[in-house]
């Protein structure tokens, strides 16, 4: 299968981000697969489709310092980017991808665990969707549906600034902030940090093409956008700089506030769940989800299913067992894949919202 391979180089922060969405809606259930390549000559801030901005990034910092902050259409957490990455952006026609995330990770993280074993980093897949080198990160990934595509996101991580991304994290005190950065330093390696200098980037990309090839059993080959597709990219970036798509979890958190009435409680609680983090807003009425809101940085695909869910759930009894069975029947009715978020993990998370209730 042929493999196209566009490499956009350095390009501005926001076509960093918009390149794979642009493309991924231009495919077609015939089409060729691509892999296209990028590195951001402007640095930003990027959260998770279903990521409240107001609770995960200090907004303040990242105006004052000149940050944008913009979401994308696959999950996960908050990242500070900047040069430093090279981005991998595979884009398939669904019907050319398994259509499982447990599935996906193994099988396009492969060639990039390969890529870094032969320039002698011992690389290793560490499900759900992480890649470590001896117990500590080197990176992640991300899939989702967009359009009629699945994309599997990641990233080479050349070195990484985690000074700055301390600070563009929201968290609860300044001393809570130099735990976060020491943390990251201790927890996360870069290619900088095992091989003690930046990688040839044409070497690097010539590396990791081999492997795709091997590992994928696919034909790269090197090309260029269509004019469709730069219209597409430039339509993605209007996309995902328009503050309505920016803000939209943030909105959907005021709207669930403002139906609290005499008898309802609105309550938040957070569980890590080994597929990221889940956080809640409950509105609760007589013992009853009135009206739930769910976010955080796990994978949903396709992406709206968390709305949808939420909605299933609504009138079901705060009960661990009701949440659970309900939780469950949602998820296989809707067809929804949450790698590493069980509805168990779902129906903990709203009892500890519950829970919170005067």
């Amino acid at each position: 299968m042929r493999l196209r391979v566009i490499d956009f180089g350095l390009v501005p922060g926001l076509r960093s981000q918009a390149v794979y969405h642009g493309l991924a809606e231009t495919l077609g259930p015939d089409s060729d697969p691509i892999l296209s390549l990028a590195s951001p000559a402007t640095p930003y801030v990027c959260v998770g489709m279903h990521q409240d901005i107001e609770k995960e990034v200090d907004t303040a910092f990242c105006a004052a310092h000149g940050l944008p902050v913009w979401r994308r259409q696959v999950g996960g957490g908050a990242v500070y980017l900047d040069h430093n990455q090279l981005f991998t952006h595979f884009i398939y026609p669904e019907a050319k991808a398994p259509s499982r995330a447990d599935q996906l990770y193994p099988m396009f993280i492969e060639p990039v665990v390969r890529t870094y074993r032969e320039m002698g980093i011992n690389a290793v897949w560490r499900p759900v969707n992480d890649i470590q080198v001896d117990g500590r990160k080197i990176g992640g990934t991300g899939a989702a549906s967009i359009g009629q595509a699945t994309v599997m996101v990641g990233s080479f991580l050349l070195d990484f600034d985690t000074a700055t991304m301390a600070k563009c994290l929201k968290v609860p005190s300044e001393k809570f902030r130099d735990k976060l950065r020491q943390t990251l330093d201790d927890y996360m390696t870069t290619m900088v940090k095992e091989l003690g200098h930046l990688p040839d980037r044409a070497d690097l990309k010539a590396r990791f093409l081999r492997h795709c090839a091997d590992a994928l059993g696919v034909q790269p080959v090197a090309d260029q956008p269509t004019r469709a597709e730069w219209v597409a990219i430039e339509q993605a970036e209007a996309m995902l700089s328009d503050p309505e798509w920016t803000d939209v979890q943030h909105r959907k958190t005021v709207a669930l506030g403002v139906k609290i009435a005499a008898d309802t409680h609105l309550t938040e609680a957070a569980r890590k769940a080994p597929g990221g983090l889940v956080r809640v807003n409950l509105l609760a009425r007589e013992g009853r989800v009135a009206d739930l809101l769910i976010s955080g940085d796990f994978t949903c695909l396709p992406p709206d299913g968390v709305d949808r869910l939420c909605d299933s759930l609504k009138g079901v009894a705060l009960d661990e067992a009701a949440l659970t069975a309900a939780a469950t029947a949602a998820i296989a009715r809707l067809g929804l894949d949450l790698p590493g978020v069980a509805a168990a993990d779902l129906a903990a998370t709203i009892l500890a919202a519950a829970e919170g209730a005067p």
